[in-house]
């Protein structure tokens, strides 16, 4: 049964009739560009085939009432008196909602059931999944045009200031504006964006090693201050400001720490930029060892890496069908990314499970990821509001 059925089938359990409405928004993986979204930087991520779903329908009393069917949890907002009580999953939908009213929207209720298949915690964003599904609805609901950069913002901004992730824009912009096929390279600044074909026949593998981290704990928002302090010493907006030459020509009046945090984002932002270029050539090797030099740099200078992400890395480059491979996503555990000629799927995936389990002793979960369309209504009458 498909997550759509799941959820109409959830939906009229809970609900007694059939929903109105059907959105999805897909989780994302980065192929390259990590870590510098919030130094206003490049980014090269895809959508994926791997979603939250949303079957709802309108309330007229101001509420949402949802029911998160994976975790067999629900809750009840009050959209007039929304309060952050840290209560997980619903903090996302609540902190969507505060951040459409604080950007002067009026919305209106509805009552839903939610259900996904984007792994939380890997890596793969099913924060920003969940966000933009939940402003899609409120969008139908509420009678709201629908601008995917907009969206994406106002997503952000309820990650940054009511869940207390100090993420960059890219997970939301992704979710909003991914296209089938495609790469999306975003200017993290000006928001501008590129559709940027993947490679023909090859495929792109999610590497999941099957170690988790959480974002407000770690050491994600220590990252960001330092990546601040260093674009202060150059007297820059933000290190997507500093190019190789400036870098290298004062590179030494900072302290070791700041020194290989910048250079990382320096040349994250140079490979992102290369790695696009190569994909609208086709060019498969140059993209691999884009991604595996980006692997190197997260793992040496910004120190985000973990023994399990290196050793996924690493058993995927062993494969003669590998072009590269690289951690994606915040770092410390979730996921790597390998792309691959397409044709090996199946081999490449059992080898590169064998050989991570050996090095390991933990079993990964390996996914063979197509691009996919960003937030979409799915179903939905033509006049819901």
């Amino acid at each position: 049964m498909s997550l759509q059925q799941r959820a109409d089938q959830g939906f009229r359990r809970d609900f007694g009739q059939p929903p109105t409405i059907i959105v999805r928004a897909p989780g994302r993986v980065n192929l390259i560009g990590e870590h510098t979204d919030y130094n206003d930087g490049f980014v090269l991520p895809m959508a994926i085939d791997r979603a939250i779903w949303i079957a709802l329908q309108p309330r007229a009393d101001g509420r949402v009432v949802a029911h998160a069917l994976d975790l067999d949890d629900a809750t009840t907002l009050t959209l007039e008196t929304l309060e952050n009580t840290g209560e997980d999953w619903a903090e996302y939908l609540k902190g969507v909602a505060w951040s459409l009213q604080e950007a002067g929207y009026a919305l209106d209720g509805w009552e839903g059931v939610i259900i996904g298949d984007v792994p939380r915690g890997a890596g793969l964003s099913s924060s920003a999944a969940l966000e933009l599904a939940t402003a899609r609805a409120f969008s139908l609901v509420s009678g709201i045009p629908w601008d995917p950069a907009e969206m994406a913002k106002v997503c952000q901004r309820a990650e940054n200031d009511w869940v207390g992730v100090q993420c960059g824009i890219m997970d939301q912009m992704i979710a909003a504006a991914g296209q089938p096929g495609h790469a999306l390279l975003i200017d993290c600044r000006s928001l501008d964006t590129e559709p940027v074909p993947l490679p023909p026949e090859t495929a792109v593998i999610v590497l999941d090693t099957a170690t988790r981290r959480g974002l407000v704990d770690s050491i994600y928002n220590e990252r960001r201050e330092q990546c601040e302090a260093a674009a202060r010493f150059f007297g820059v907006p933000a290190l997507r400001d500093v190019s190789a030459a400036q870098f290298e020509a004062r590179a030494h009046e900072l302290d070791d720490t700041l020194r290989s945090r910048a250079r990382h984002v320096v040349t994250e932002n140079a490979r992102t930029l290369q790695a696009a270029e190569a994909m609208r050539r086709g060019d498969r090797r140059e993209m691999g060892r884009l991604m595996s030099a980006s692997h190197a740099s997260l793992r040496d200078d910004f120190a985000v890496s973990s023994r399990e992400l290196d050793a996924m890395a690493a058993c995927a480059r062993r494969h003669d069908a590998c072009y590269g491979a690289r951690m994606t996503g915040a770092g410390f555990g979730g996921c790597a990314i390998a792309l691959i000629r397409a044709d090996a799927a199946q081999h490449f995936s059992s080898t590169v499970a064998a050989c991570y389990r050996e090095a390991t002793g933990i079993s990964p979960n390996i996914h063979v990821c197509q691009a996919a369309q960003g937030a979409e209504v799915v179903t939905a009458p033509d006049i819901v509001h």
